[in-house]
């Protein structure tokens, strides 16, 4: 059996997903995109992924969820918000069968964006 190519755009992984998933996964690469609008988008590590000063954010669909994947510490600082999802320190679950939180993926995105935004403090080397 062959394996089927490796998306080289986000509309091709979105169109060899399966039919139920395709409307979540084009939601939630609008959200991304709403949220950060300069970011770069492509595919790393076979799946979407958004570029902004680093690493802002990949998404990717499972057979019962929607993995998003943001780095740390965004899952943490807004874990309140995320009780209902499983998740991991980089980690949030969107399970299929229910709505996308448009809004808080949104508001994660935008959290992102501002971490990489922030300069980071340098340590001085004292002697």
């Amino acid at each position: 059996m062959e394996k089927a190519p490796k998306p080289k755009t986000v509309d091709e992984y979105i169109a060899a997903a399966p039919k139920d998933v395709q409307g979540k996964l084009k939601e939630i690469r609008k959200a991304i995109k709403e949220a950060a609008p300069t970011a770069l988008e492509r595919i790393s590590y076979g799946m979407p992924y958004y570029q902004y000063r680093g690493r802002l954010a990949y998404f990717s669909h499972w057979k019962t969820h929607i993995g998003l994947y943001i780095p740390t510490p965004i899952v943490a600082e807004h874990e309140n918000e995320l009780k209902s999802y499983k998740t991991t320190k980089a980690t949030i679950q969107f399970p299929l069968d229910k709505k996308l939180p448009i809004a808080l993926i949104k508001k994660l995105g935008r959290a992102r964006m501002k971490k990489s935004d922030t300069p980071k403090k340098l340590k001085l080397v004292t002697k």
